[in-house]
């Protein structure tokens, strides 16, 4: 007799994370533009931290490290700005 095995398998999906993601990928073209560019960019950061609790994680944690890039990118064109408005005034 030839026993049969049913195997399920589950794609598990981190919505969030790959949210995270996306919109952090977009953060990084117009990150530059204030406040919508910002606002993408916290957006990106917050359901991407919020993304690493779930499981899988690699959208998520690219998409953390894809905002931390963005943030420092934010501050440095942000310092360049403060310095050249500084520096003439």
């Amino acid at each position: 007799m030839h026993e049969q095995q049913v195997v399920m398998v589950t794609n598990k999906k981190n919505g969030l994370g790959l949210t995270g993601f996306v919109l952090a990928i977009i953060a990084l073209f117009v990150g530059e533009i204030p406040i919508i560019g910002w606002v993408v960019w916290l957006l990106g950061a917050v359901f991407s931290v919020i993304g690493l609790f779930k499981m899988p994680r690699g959208f998520a944690i690219a998409g953390t490290i894809i905002s931390f890039i963005g943030l420092i990118m934010i501050i440095v064109i942000g310092g360049i700005i403060a310095s050249i408005f500084g520096a003439n005034m």
